[in-house]
């Protein structure tokens, strides 16, 4: 029993290590880019943030409540990189989450910061709306509710 345990410990592991990703900005832009009809919604979070977790939850369900049709949730953390083994991935598995999760790579925070949208301090949550077919783009500083997600996202359209 308890080496089938190890053994189902290790490939959830696994899969959770295949799951969370570095991601440059310029490779976020080219995954929104191929994403044509695609809406993303792109929420910038980390583990260390108490309003980040505590709205995760909301991303999840709208991705799931929307599984089949052209919105994709992403969710990039700006936990160091460093901490991609030791923090996110264990927090990924814990929470069970499903969406797609990535690590910012980036040498210049501030840099990336300003890249992302102008207006933002940095402060975080923080979640960008992006349709390139439609040209959207738009930029929040504040923590989601579900209902508000569902509502921003329908007055996008």
């Amino acid at each position: 029993m308890r080496y089938l345990l190890a053994i189902i410990f290790f490939f959830a592991i696994a899969e959770a290590n295949a799951q969370v990703k570095l991601l440059s900005l310029s490779q976020l832009e080219q995954r929104v880019a191929r994403g044509k009809d695609t809406t993303y919604v792109v929420n910038f979070w980390a583990t260390w943030c108490g309003p980040c977790v505590e709205e995760l939850p909301n991303f999840e369900k709208l991705q799931q409540q929307n599984q089949g049709k052209p919105l994709k949730v992403l969710l990039v953390s700006l936990d160091f990189k460093s901490k991609l083994q030791k923090e996110v991935v264990p927090f990924v598995l814990k929470n069970k989450i499903k969406s797609e999760v990535y690590v910012i790579n980036e040498p210049d925070q501030q840099q990336f910061i300003e890249k992302v949208d102008p207006k933002w301090s940095g402060a975080i949550p923080a979640t960008l709306f992006i349709n390139t077919k439609r040209q959207l783009r738009t930029f929040y500083e504040k923590e989601f509710t579900y209902q508000e997600l569902t509502k921003t996202l329908a007055n996008l359209k």
